[in-house]
């Protein structure tokens, strides 16, 4: 095989960042796919023009995004989520297919809590998937995010009652981050496993 997009994944509290920190400073590219569509709705004109038009005008005041009109407008309607999910997915597959270009490095990581929803599980080659217990994944969130354990709760079930099937799916290794086994070997296993394929 030649060069590799391999997803990072897991649920909130498994612990995906925290095994993107160690590729990055083992030296491998790591897209985080959530920032970056932060940054790209922010600057992409098109992504503001498509929101405005598709969704309502009220979404882009003074080439601004409003966070919060744009939230409470697709909360309760989805079709109006389906729409933004759909401008903003395209430009960020667009935008890791450009970075995923431009790296030398034979394996590219594109971090992601939502996999299939965002279409990426059919532009990827792996996905390896951070576990935790749940318990663990609900302490680590409380002192993260200042949640409550009922607001940590809500979004775990949030994210589990979205997954959504689809017939293409990459092979699966997975990352046990209980906080007892050693991440950097379970790494290095699998990298040495890609890099053999």
């Amino acid at each position: 095989m030649g060069r590799q997009l391999i997803a990072i994944t897991g649920g909130i509290g498994a612990g995906k960042s925290v095994v993107s920190r160690i590729l990055r400073q083992m030296g491998y590219p790591v897209y985080d796919s959530d920032s970056q569509a932060k940054k790209l709705m922010d600057a992409d004109c098109e992504i503001k023009r498509r929101l405005a038009a598709e969704i309502s005008a009220a979404v882009v005041c003074e080439g601004e995004i409003q966070r919060a009109v744009l939230a409470e407008m697709v909360f309760n309607d989805s079709a109006k989520l389906a729409i933004l999910n759909d401008i903003v997915h395209t430009s960020v597959k667009a935008d890791i297919q450009e970075y995923f270009k431009i790296q030398e490095s034979k394996i590219v990581f594109v971090e992601t809590a939502i996999l299939y929803q965002s279409g990426l599980n059919r532009e990827v080659d792996a996905e390896w998937r951070v576990t935790a217990p749940l318990e663990t994944r609900i302490e680590r969130v409380e002192l993260r995010n200042g949640l409550s354990r009922k607001q940590v709760c809500e979004r775990i079930a949030s994210q589990e009652n979205h997954i959504v099937e689809d017939e293409i799916k990459p092979p699966v290794s997975m990352i046990e981050n209980d906080g007892l086994q050693a991440l950097v070997p379970q790494i290095n296993k699998l990298l040495a496993e890609a890099l053999a394929r």
